[in-house]
């Protein structure tokens, strides 16, 4: 037992690690930060690409309350504009004329991006956030149903918002 004893404490000189270990480590902790910041950055964009879609959802709750509202008419106009820049409008207002004052609000999350259309007997809704992917989210009225993806053209984002 003391001469195990002994030639433990004579290795005391051979403690820490070499060189190649400490690379080794550095490798594998390299390895995993490049797999796992793509797969964190498609979480953050999915996120927004949810708050968008709530916020369209949250948008028709709104105008079919104005709807009941106002004797069953569409609103005419939203007061406000949204770009979807960070710190942007937090609402936009309903309002059933051009000049009027809104009587029903629409909530938005940070970085969205919603238009509203009204086209008489329906109403179009259209949602994006700058933070997430190219998805926009449209109602259509006269079609009911839920919320659908879509990658919107130019030309009819701009009829949208």
């Amino acid at each position: 037992m003391h001469e195990t004893i002994n030639r433990l404490r004579a290795k005391k000189g051979d403690e820490g690690f070499t060189l190649i270990e400490l690379l080794v480590v550095v490798v594998i902790i390299g390895v995993l930060v490049a797999i796992a910041v793509p797969v964190y950055l498609n979480y953050r964009k999915g996120a927004a690409d949810k708050s968008a879609q709530s916020d369209v959802r949250g948008a028709v709750s709104a105008v079919e309350q104005f709807y009941t509202d106002n004797g069953n008419n569409y609103p005419l106009d939203v007061d406000g504009v949204n770009s979807g820049a960070s710190g942007g409008v937090a609402s936009l207002g309903l309002k059933a004329t051009s000049a009027g004052t809104a009587t029903q609000t629409i909530t938005l999350s940070d970085k969205t991006e919603l238009g509203y259309v009204n086209k008489g007997s329906y109403y179009l809704l259209c949602g994006h956030n700058t933070g997430g992917s190219d998805k926009w989210y449209v109602y259509d009225s006269s079609a009911g149903g839920s919320v659908k993806a879509s990658t919107v053209t130019i030309a009819a984002r701009n009829t949208c918002v």
